[in-house]
């Protein structure tokens, strides 16, 4: 409707319902701003996106979740040795379920501390897995590296 046209409603008033309507949009941007997944989500997120890649013989998405200075057992296994591990699962096409339980949380100031059991199932006679099954204890610690969180430490016992 145009308001010059129209002198019941001024023009003065078009301005305040715009003025309002700026105010609504700005009201919902700030509070849809606040609302931030909590840290310990985004972890257990990435736990998960890494085992849904691992069951696929996905080594990017598992190497996404993996810091490039990455260390497992104390030094036994770097990201190197992950990729390498994971590049040659795909290769064979080694077939193993794997299921995380529930995961705690520990907070050490900006880091996060992820334990939680790892369960492996099935594969074949001859995968780099267990034919049944086989559970471990795993602590992985984490950090903020780009907005995301990335494992840069993990241990493991059977």
């Amino acid at each position: 409707m145009n308001t010059l046209a129209n002198p019941a409603r001024p023009v003065h008033a078009c301005t305040r319902h715009l003025a309002h309507a700026a105010a609504l949009l700005l009201l919902v941007w700030v509070f849809a701003g606040c609302h931030r997944t909590p840290a310990e989500q985004q972890v257990r997120e990435a736990i998960d996106a890494a085992a849904a890649a691992a069951r696929t013989n996905d080594t990017h998405g598992v190497l996404d979740v993996v810091s490039d200075d990455f260390t497992g057992n104390e030094g036994e296994l770097d990201r190197r040795g992950l990729r390498q591990l994971l590049a040659v699962r795909a290769l064979r096409g080694d077939k193993t379920g794997l299921l995380v339980g529930p995961v705690s949380f520990e907070h050490r100031g900006d880091r996060i501390v992820a334990k939680f059991n790892l369960v492996l199932t099935g594969g074949k006679p001859g995968d780099l897995l267990p034919e049944q099954s086989a559970i471990y204890a795993m602590t992985t610690a984490w950090r903020r590296e780009g907005g995301e969180w990335k494992c840069y430490s993990a241990a493991w016992t059977r």
